[in-house]
């Protein structure tokens, strides 16, 4: 009975590593049950046994890929208590992160309006959601300014900003300064704003 479930495991996670390798190539848009099939050398109905349809396939591979991408987590980041230094740190990560992932992650982010709630992202989405709490946290600063700094903040988090950044010829330590401007001069940008 141990062995057998240890196969089956085993299978099931040949499957979800077929599937990232895909998403990694060529999109998940273009993952198809019959790919995943072939590239984890099983059959179309060995998938639909571990995975009845793309969505929890999707999940699947979502889960493995965190695991091996090693997205970063909102721990440590909280452990940072100035909002400033712990800006600067999590940037830092997360740009060479997405550096060190940008094939797969473009595929991610292209492909995740085609799918819609198919594309099976809901854990690195929730990661995400994490992750931006964490470097909200303990900034000073009246209602306005706030509402400022948490849209700068999370401009500065998305893969589409790094992505911009990095294609305008910014290494990973100038668009991390960069956007720590954007976020730490809010304040002064939300004074300087006429009324009326």
């Amino acid at each position: 009975m141990g062995r057998r479930r240890e196969r089956l495991e085993a299978t099931r996670q040949r499957i979800a590593e077929a599937a990232f390798e895909l998403h990694a190539t060529v999109g998940p848009a273009q993952t198809s049950i019959s790919a995943v099939a072939e590239r984890a050398g099983v059959q179309r109905h060995t998938v639909y046994h571990h995975f009845p349809d793309l969505t929890s396939l999707f999940r699947a591979c979502t889960e493995h890929g965190m695991l091996v991408t090693r997205t970063p987590e909102a721990a440590p980041w909280r452990s940072i208590e100035d909002p400033t230094v712990r800006l600067r740190h999590a940037l830092g990560e997360l740009y060479a992160y997405y550096r060190a992932n940008a094939r797969l992650l473009g595929n991610v982010v292209r492909d995740m309006p085609l799918l819609g709630d198919a594309s099976g992202s809901e854990a690195f989405l929730d990661r995400m959601s994490e992750l931006f709490a964490a470097l909200a946290e303990s900034w000073p600063g009246e209602t306005g300014t706030q509402r400022l700094r948490m849209v700068a903040i999370g401009h500065a988090m998305s893969y589409e900003t790094w992505r911009s950044l990095a294609d305008k010829g910014l290494s990973d330590a100038e668009a991390t300064d960069l956007m720590l401007h954007l976020v730490t001069s809010v304040g002064e940008l939300h004074q300087a704003r006429p009324t009326g």
